[in-house]
């Protein structure tokens, strides 16, 4: 059964093996995926798919394979979209000025206060209730300087103080060729020429004055070889105002995975709290304090990330994006701890330099660490002043 799916994935250079493949037959003999293409796809891809990088290939091969036929679900849901999606409120500026804003407890009490006590109907427009296409701190494509964004699937303003749904990002790719060369040869200034494994390599000036201190007598002295070794660690920001900068990321990424042998990378979402996580769509966690203490200190460290986003999500106890997220100290002091943890620490800033002095959390976070420009010619630099530090 879809034999032809098992071969769209060898061609595109998924490893599936034929045990997996039985083994996703047995799960469609047992209805797992309930005739709907939707959970087909999911479940196709937890058998057959070992590592997020070839993530995008399956997409590619289950498109060319099933890109034609519309699942009920898929119909469904959009429908939904469309119905949910009304025109966006637009306000002008004197209108926006008297929108009231909220401070994050405000909207926080009031938020709940709406969950609990909010009846089932309909609201569009209005000031107060959650709804759509109107000017209440929480809802759906319409405005509020401060709020919770709810059933909306991309920012309008990049004001949202809260986002009270779960989030899933798409995975960087680890397999981007375009211009990698270049990234990588920019990383290269980072490596340390260091001496390791076994001595067997002579050491013709140490052979030298040991037959000179042996009165004429040939004494050979042998050393490890010299090899370039770079410690690294990638802490990189992942969907929100990232998603656009998606593709530039993912070919830092997979240089780095290609220049460093043992390369460290976790994700966080616009501001780093008490945990990191393994996964971009942050499902696994792993506590920021176990890996300070584990990482050594002569590790480089690289954050990626546009430092964007509310004041209170940096200086606030509990003011994480996440609605349900609770973090007890503010971000800002979680930055302080790896600034202090590591010597050689670099921030680069896929938005372009001449912005960063109107956004308020970019300007604190470049006063913590050194920021350059995501680009060529900033990585460059960015790199060179970190091996001065």
């Amino acid at each position: 059964m879809f034999i032809n799916l098992f071969r769209a994935l060898r061609r595109h250079g998924i490893p599936a093996t034929f045990n997996e493949w039985m083994l996703l037959q047995q799960a469609l003999g047992e209805n797992l995926a309930d005739s709907s293409l939707t959970r087909f796809y999911h479940l196709a891809r937890a058998i057959l798919v070992k590592t997020e990088g070839h993530f995008d290939r399956f997409d590619q091969a289950f498109l060319e394979c099933f890109g034609h036929i519309d699942s009920s679900d898929e119909l469904i849901a959009r429908i939904e979209e469309r119905l949910a999606r009304l025109p966006p409120l637009e306000l002008t500026e004197e209108e926006k000025r008297l929108v009231e804003e909220l401070d994050l407890e405000e909207v926080r009490g009031r938020f709940l206060d709406r969950l609990r006590n909010q009846d089932d109907e309909e609201h569009v427009g209005g000031n107060q209730a959650i709804g759509v296409k109107g000017r209440s701190p929480f809802g759906a494509w319409g405005y509020n300087p401060a709020g919770v964004r709810i059933g909306q699937g991309v920012s309008r303003h990049r004001r949202a103080v809260q986002i009270a749904e779960k989030r899933s990002f798409r995975n960087y790719r680890d397999d981007v060729a375009l211009d990698t060369r270049a990234i990588k040869t920019v990383l290269g200034y980072m490596r340390q020429v260091v001496r390791e494994g076994p001595k067997e390599s002579l050491d013709v000036e140490g052979t030298v004055r040991a037959t000179c201190r042996n009165a004429g007598e040939l004494e050979f002295v042998w050393e490890r070889a010299r090899r370039k070794r770079i410690k690294l660690m990638l802490l990189m920001d992942a969907g929100g105002t990232m998603t656009a900068h998606a593709e530039l990321v993912s070919r830092l990424f997979s240089a780095a995975r290609d220049l460093v042998k043992n390369l460290k990378f976790y994700y966080f979402h616009n501001c780093v709290y008490q945990e990191l996580y393994t996964d971009i769509a942050r499902m696994t966690p792993v506590a920021t304090r176990k890996v300070l203490e584990q990482t050594p200190r002569d590790t480089r460290v690289i954050l990626v990330g546009d430092a964007y986003m509310a004041p209170s999500e940096l200086l606030h106890p509990n003011g994480a994006i996440d609605f349900w997220y609770r973090n007890d100290r503010p971000g800002i002091e979680w930055l302080g701890d790896i600034r202090k943890r590591f010597r050689k620490v670099l921030w680069l800033n896929p938005e372009p330099r001449e912005w960063w002095p109107s956004v308020p959390t970019t300007r604190m976070i470049g006063g913590l660490f050194p920021m350059h420009e995501l680009t060529l010619e900033g990585m460059r630099h960015g790199t060179r002043a970190l091996m001065k530090q």
